[in-house]
């Protein structure tokens, strides 16, 4: 049996840089709507994913006047090797940024808005309060568009997991990231049995909701590893499943063992699809977020009010 030791053991070790693949690379965020979006963000005092975890697709996806937006601050409890969006003490939640997210959402005019947030693990009930929140002032801000919510675990709190699922997004995401015997050291303070828990439990609330996780690859796993996972949340009717490349955001982050091969990408796509998944979308530059408008249309997301 594998020691606490060996579950979590990552090599820190400094390696000689990999030169970037072709199929990896972005191109630079430019253009009218990238700015304006930028502006906007701005002039509301709010966050987007986007930029806060170096996101390789801001370009492409600004571009289309689509972003992410991330609510409860631009600073995280905990302390994921992976993610470059800041650590430290938050600020309290603001509970007028779910009506400002909403009012972006509207000016957009977007017929399908993702909102995430950072980790507020001294506020979980709170947390879950504001995405309840965002979730009605898009409803009445921005009538007909759909929702993605990307939630933390809220340390596996019922009650913060159902007052999201209460409020009725189109599709419920939270990430499982990784396999577990990497669980340690890229997801501070969360565990994959409680990922898995959590979107179980939000089938269990409302079985019409769909449900949908994202993992890295590229930390040091193996394709064993990451098969069982996808039957893992396969077994707990996960409806999306999205696959993507882990890219170190610095030097102060996780090492990468390695990039994995457009092949390798449509490998796992055919494996998960396989497995029961409504859809899968798997790709060196994919992000939980990446087409998520045409993830909901392909897993058949219609309105629910």
């Amino acid at each position: 049996m594998a020691t606490a030791a060996e579950l979590i053991q990552i090599d820190l070790a400094p390696r000689k840089p990999m030169p970037k693949p072709d199929w990896l690379k972005a191109r630079a965020p430019v253009g009218d709507n990238y700015h304006n979006l930028k502006k906007l963000a701005r002039d509301l005092n709010l966050h987007t994913v986007c930029e806060s975890a170096h996101c390789p697709n801001i370009g492409e996806c600004w571009n289309h006047r689509t972003a992410t937006f991330m609510m409860l601050g631009n600073t995280c409890t905990r302390r994921c090797g992976f993610c470059a969006v800041p650590k430290g003490r938050p600020d309290a939640i603001d509970f007028d940024e779910p009506r400002r997210v909403a009012e972006a959402v509207a000016t957009l005019g977007l017929k399908f808005a993702v909102i995430t947030s950072v980790n507020r693990d001294d506020d979980v009930l709170g947390g879950a309060r504001a995405f309840a929140m965002v979730i009605d002032e898009i409803r009445k801000q921005a009538p007909g568009c759909q929702v993605e919510v990307l939630i933390p675990d809220f340390q596996g709190n019922e009650a913060a997991i159902r007052t999201v699922v209460e409020a009725r997004p189109e599709i419920l995401n939270h990430n499982t990231e990784s396999v577990p015997r990497l669980y340690r050291a890229v997801r501070s303070g969360a565990r994959y049995e409680r990922t898995l828990r959590l979107l179980e439990y939000a089938k269990e609330l409302d079985s019409t909701v769909t449900t949908k996780s994202g993992v890295m690859v590229g930390l040091g796993e193996e394709m064993d590893e990451l098969l069982q996972v996808y039957r893992d949340l396969a077994s707990v009717g996960t409806d999306v499943l999205t696959i993507g490349q882990y890219l170190r955001p610095s030097k102060d982050h996780l090492p990468m063992a390695r990039y994995y091969t457009p092949d390798e990408f449509t490998f796992m796509k055919q494996e998960a699809l396989k497995m029961g998944f409504r859809h899968v979308e798997s790709g060196p530059l994919v992000r939980s977020s990446y087409h998520a408008h045409e993830q909901a249309n392909s897993s058949g997301v219609t309105m629910l009010m």
